[in-house]
């Protein structure tokens, strides 16, 4: 009988929306070890943080490692034939067959757990996680929540169960035949139809109401995730879409913006989160009384006149670090330093002392400027031109006067050249501080083709 022992480190994340980052398989005759296959995936999604604290597996770490389509192959070779083996295999198996349901392909193994074998063979351990079992039995373990260093302890550990099993009748016995739940024939064909490019979907139920909006760069890999899903809103979902549409945009950032548009017009049964506003805090400017110019985090008030808005304080938080960091700024005249001596960066010769009237504010404020120019478009006239939907052509993004007007797609430069053929080729939408802060936000984490500043300057 063949095994294949694995361990299996994800992203951690909501429930079958979790990707794999590290995978470790040991192909096991009962004997010995006759292949394995360890390899860092790239997830494409970010790790949640507590993740990164535990694995040591950050994003930086993943971004030149092979892609799930890449690596599974390779997964199909070692444990064809094989009983899969894993300490808790009902995660590792489900996290699996997910990635696979995600391409389309029917992976479906007996599975074995070590926790259930474990508490059969040796009752009464203090615990049954990994590690604590592990040096309980004076098995050793290296590289502990690392796929390559849990499936190795896990071999061991399964080895030492064996011997303990001398009739095999318990083990036998604990192997198990994960029931696949089979999608239904009229959700295939949704997805089968479906493009593996950007945009927007709508799914219908049969009376033709929208029961759901949303975006992708992946609009396949994302149906997949909702049909394949067992939460209850995807549940719900699947029971109740008849039909999805189709709205290819290219561009991330104009998915975003269609998306948010469209929810709030619509006001889908299952789109609760974006019908409310989507950012919970701003950034401020203003002139003190000596003449410099200040900035401060504060709640979100659609009263007050924002440069940039951020989802929440963290973020913001971060945000502006890195701001002071990249333009020289004060600490204290950015909000950061609540005291009335100099800032700490000061003391440290950071800060050139703008904060003790010691920098002159013209040179000061002339930084802070430099900021405000790439981070707010207020007041500005300026054109985001990114990818569109074919190779041929561009999407772009028009702001008048610091306001968002719509978007549109072009072929030719001449295009975008003629104020009057930009406005017919652009299809109007609102101005909210929602579409502010998602162009404002895409704009600081992402980068675009280019952006060109109505006054004869442009960047990349």
């Amino acid at each position: 009988m063949n095994y294949a022992i694995l361990d299996i480190e994800t992203t951690g994340g909501k429930y079958n929306e979790e990707g794999i980052t590290e995978i470790a398989i040991y192909r096991f005759d009962g004997d010995e070890i006759v292949d394995q296959f360890c390899s860092l995936v790239n997830p494409e999604r970010p790790i949640q943080p507590f993740v990164v604290n535990l694995t040591g597996i950050n994003n930086e770490m993943l971004r030149n490692a092979p892609k799930f389509y890449e690596v599974a192959k390779r997964i199909v070779e070692i444990t064809t034939d094989c009983i899969l083996v894993a300490h808790n295999a009902q995660f590792d198996n489900r996290i699996l067959t997910t990635e696979f349901d995600r391409l389309g392909f029917d992976f479906n193994l007996e599975t074995l757990c070590t926790v259930e074998l474990a508490k059969s063979l040796i009752p009464d351990m203090p615990s049954y996680s990994l590690g604590k079992l592990v040096k309980s039995l004076g098995i050793p373990i290296t590289d502990r929540h690392r796929a390559q260093g849990d499936a190795k302890a896990t071999v061991a550990l399964f080895k030492m169960l064996l011997l303990r099993d001398s009739e095999k009748e318990i083990v036998k016995a604990s192997i198990k035949k994960e029931p696949k739940r089979q999608l239904d024939t009229k959700l295939l064909d949704l997805i089968k139809d479906a493009p593996s490019e950007t945009g927007v979907y709508y799914m219908y139920n049969a009376n033709g109401s929208i029961i759901y909006i949303g975006k992708s760069k992946n609009i396949k890999k994302r149906l997949t995730q909702h049909f394949t899903n067992d939460n209850r809103k995807s549940r719900e979902i699947q029971l109740l879409v008849a039909s999805v549409s189709i709205e290819k945009t290219g561009s991330e950032l104009l998915a975003l913006l269609e998306e948010n548009d469209q929810i709030k017009k619509h006001k889908p049964k299952f789109n609760r989160a974006l019908r409310t506003a989507i950012f919970n805090y701003q950034l401020e400017s203003f002139i003190d009384e000596d003449g410099y110019i200040n900035l401060k985090i504060e709640k979100a008030d659609s009263r007050k006149k924002a440069v940039t808005t951020f989802s929440n304080y963290q973020s913001a938080k971060s945000n502006l670090a890195r701001y002071i960091e990249t333009y020289n700024l004060c600490q204290q005249l950015s909000g950061f330093d609540k005291g009335t001596s100099p800032c700490f960066n000061y003391g440290i010769k950071e800060c050139k002392g703008a904060c003790i009237q010691e920098e002159a504010q013209e040179e000061y404020n002339a930084r802070v400027q430099q900021f405000l120019d790439k981070y707010s478009y207020s007041n500005q006239d300026m054109l985001i031109i990114d990818r569109g939907r074919s190779i041929e052509e561009r999407s772009v993004i028009s702001i008048e006067n610091g306001v968002f007007k719509g978007y549109g797609y072009y072929n030719l430069n001449n295009q975008i050249n003629n104020p009057e053929i930009l406005k017919s080729i652009i299809k109007p939408m609102k101005n909210n501080r929602d579409s502010q802060h998602i162009i404002q936000s895409y704009l600081r984490k992402n980068k675009v083709h280019k952006i060109v500043k109505l006054d004869g300057s442009s960047t990349n």
